[in-house]
């Protein structure tokens, strides 16, 4: 299963450059790396970054993660991936520019 995570341009050029990250300022205060399912990645976008246009998204398979990816309820009990170490580059299946257009973000084709 795909899972996905939104970086800012920023975030994703540090994380690339190094190879591996801890996540963006939330998932540092948090402790872990926050993930959403194709059901659950426009309301993210929407939520936490409503405003910003620079941002990039990232696809990653879920089983590939191993066993510190935990599937935990978050907003509304749904569960959503949440993975305890840190995330490296080879776990990234590929990275696609996430625009914000007139009503909302722009996501790749096939996301949902």
């Amino acid at each position: 299963m795909l899972i996905y995570k939104i970086f800012r341009r920023a975030e994703w050029n540090a994380f690339r450059n190094a190879a591996e990250t801890m996540g963006a300022p939330i998932d540092l205060t948090d402790g872990y790396i926050h993930f959403s399912t194709a059901a659950q990645v426009a309301q993210t976008a929407a939520k936490y970054f409503a405003t910003e246009s620079d941002l990039v998204l990232l696809a990653l398979d879920s089983e590939r993660l191993g066993p510190a990816l935990k599937w935990e309820p978050a907003r509304g009990g749904a569960l959503f991936p949440h993975l305890y170490r840190n995330l490296i580059l080879q776990d990234v299946l590929w990275d696609k520019s996430l625009p914000l257009g007139a009503t909302g973000h722009i996501f790749p084709e096939g996301v949902f």
